[in-house]
């Protein structure tokens, strides 16, 4: 993707709440969110050597932000991450990560994923 297809700042929409999650490095973390639908929307560093911050979206409304500065995700003081996702793909992303479908009590099917950086992502949808 280059440079000119990536979003800015300015194009950003008022009303939504976007997890931001701590990860080592920007370039693995986003190839492993890529394998859920995940694009890279921009990347921002203050100097070619500092920490990166990038958004990722899914379909261009489901965002995440994934920083390599320490303190953007809660700091020292945050040991992990748990985002909640609802998708109607369940199946399909349970199988490309051979991950186990379970039927909650509360009339939901869910997996539990970790990504690189051990931030967990619950995925779900309604039970049939």
């Amino acid at each position: 993707m280059g440079a000119d297809a990536l979003r800015t700042w300015h194009d950003v929409r008022m009303e939504e709440a976007i997890p931001i999650l701590h990860v080592t490095d920007a370039d693995v973390a986003v190839a492993w969110y890529e394998r859920l639908g995940y694009e890279k929307e921009s990347e921002h560093r203050f100097e070619p050597s500092f920490p990166a911050f990038v958004s990722i979206a899914r379909n261009g409304t489901a965002r995440l932000f994934l920083s390599e500065h320490t303190h953007d995700a809660g700091g020292e003081l945050a040991a992990v991450t748990t985002v909640y996702l609802r998708r109607d793909d369940l199946e399909a992303i349970a199988g490309q990560f051979d991950a186990d479908v379970v039927e909650q009590a509360w009339g939901a099917r869910e997996i539990c994923l970790t990504d690189p950086d051990g931030n967990r992502l619950r995925i779900g949808m309604p039970s049939a």
